[in-house]
């Protein structure tokens, strides 16, 4: 892709983008998403009811009457977008591939945040990490994220989901919110590893996937490609066996990733790429206000 298509594509997601963090999630995102804690605003008077662990003994000595420290909920938090650029991620039968769904989806929560003057960085894995950005604020920075997921070639096609949350436990002291987004093509368990993640960080699982992991279509013969290994083969889709055993496949591996959510006690949406993605992540944000 050359540089003109490419800022060509980057101009086209920020304008939808910031269309949708503007008018549909404002507000939503704010109430969705909890600072780091609470963070000191000011003294006053001490009034019947304050707790008295909240006295100010200095304040209160200087002035001979009590005076109680006040404390706001410290809104600024730090995003990080943790984002699956393996091989599987290419893949894309209906409207478009899982990539370019990914893309939109996280250029979304970017602006989202940086109207809540959130800083933003970025973690891209496959079956390790491909490129850290490290977290800024600024409509500039998120441009350049935007066009890194465009333009971004992985050194590796396979994937690893384990090593992106042990990278993020590891990489940032202070607590983030994390949107860990992939297709979750693995074979690896990475329960633990997500539950340690979360329990120094708020994490959410962003699953996007394309009809056709789902179900097969009654096409016939078949070629058909998995794009991490490369290896290519003819199957028969009008084997109606062979249809209800690629189902029967998806709704086992969709359990256990529900289970892993559901132990690591992360929130989870989980997106078709033919599917209305705005309408998920606001069923997402509206779960968590």
């Amino acid at each position: 892709m050359d540089t003109q298509e490419i800022l060509k594509r980057v101009r086209k997601i920020e304008i939808k983008a910031r269309g949708l963090s503007n008018n549909i999630f404002a507000g939503q995102y704010h109430s969705a998403f909890k600072g780091r804690g609470m963070a000191f605003s000011e003294v006053r008077e001490y009034q019947y009811g304050d707790d008295i662990r909240d006295i100010d003994w200095n304040v209160s000595a200087r002035f001979h009457k009590p005076y109680v420290k006040v404390y706001e909920e410290e809104r600024e938090l730090t995003v990080m977008l943790l984002v699956d650029v393996s091989g599987s991620l290419d893949v894309g039968t209906r409207n478009a591939t899982k990539r370019e769904v990914v893309t939109e989806i996280a250029a979304t929560l970017a602006f989202s945040a940086i109207q809540n003057n959130d800083k933003i960085g970025v973690i891209f894995f496959s079956d390790k990490i491909e490129k850290y950005i490290p977290p800024k604020k600024g409509r500039k920075h998120i441009l350049f994220i935007i066009r890194e997921m465009l333009d971004f070639t992985p050194e590796s096609r396979k994937t690893d989901v384990k090593v992106a949350v042990e990278f993020l436990t590891g990489v940032l002291k202070r607590r983030c919110t994390a949107f860990l987004m992939s297709d979750f093509c693995v074979r690896d368990d990475f329960t633990n590893a997500l539950t340690i993640c979360n329990r120094k960080h708020d994490v959410v699982a962003v699953q996007v996937y394309d009809r056709r992991a789902e179900s097969l279509p009654n096409v016939g013969l078949m070629k058909v490609l998995d794009a991490e290994t490369g290896h290519e083969m003819y199957i028969d889709t009008s084997d109606k066996r062979l249809r209800r055993a690629h189902k029967e496949h998806w709704q086992k591996r969709q359990t256990m990733l529900a289970d892993t959510f559901n132990k690591s006690n992360v929130d989870n949406v989980s997106i078709a790429t033919d599917k209305d993605y705005v309408r998920a992540l606001m069923q997402l944000f509206a779960m968590r206000s």
